[in-house]
């Protein structure tokens, strides 16, 4: 009998330490942060080239706190690179371009709250909590994030075949019974 718990022990040791060796194969999406002590590659911005002045006499007076030629414009660059003018951008600053008023007020007609990310992690953080999984799956490391969000998933054909019996236009999905007929 002894014999036989002593292996039975053995056995359980050595699958627990098979377990802790494995790899965690959760898609790397879900990992948004490094855990490595490395720098972050999307936190450097390139500087644009030095360019040299076409008379060294004739510098420009210095601006304490301004922007200079070197320095990123992440956003000018993504305008310019889609063939908008990139001078709109930077000429607006930290507003809102007066074309845009409109659309802000619409999207701020209930109220903006300045906190919102905090509000949301802090509630993400909070539901996790909740359903963070069975003792078994926290001891062997069981991603349980898609099984904790399944009750506010979408269901697209459901939601489509609503839209459609109410009448309402679905231009960015095919035509009701196309997707049977490709299946077929």
């Amino acid at each position: 009998m002894r014999q036989m718990i002593g292996k039975l022990g053995i056995a359980l040791f050595a699958a627990l330490f098979i377990a802790g060796c494995s790899s965690n194969k959760e898609p790397q999406l879900m990992h948004l942060r490094s855990d490595s002590a490395g720098p972050d590659e999307f936190g450097i911005l390139p500087t644009k080239p030095l360019q040299m002045p076409d008379s060294l006499s004739e510098l420009p007076a210095p601006t304490p706190g301004g922007s200079n030629l070197t320095d990123p414009t992440p956003e000018a660059d993504a305008v310019a690179a889609l063939g908008g003018n990139p001078a709109r951008v930077t000429a607006t600053g930290k507003g809102v371009p007066a074309g845009d008023g409109a659309l802000l007020a619409r999207a701020d007609r209930f109220g903006a709250s300045g906190d919102i990310r905090q509000t949301l992690a802090a509630e993400d953080y909070a539901y996790r909590k909740d359903h963070d999984g069975r003792l078994l799956e926290k001891l062997f490391a069981v991603n349980i994030y898609y099984k904790a969000y399944k009750p506010m998933a979408l269901d697209q054909e459901a939601e489509l075949e609503r839209w459609r019996r109410l009448g309402l236009r679905t231009p960015a999905a095919p035509p009701s019974g196309t997707a049977q007929q490709a299946m077929q």
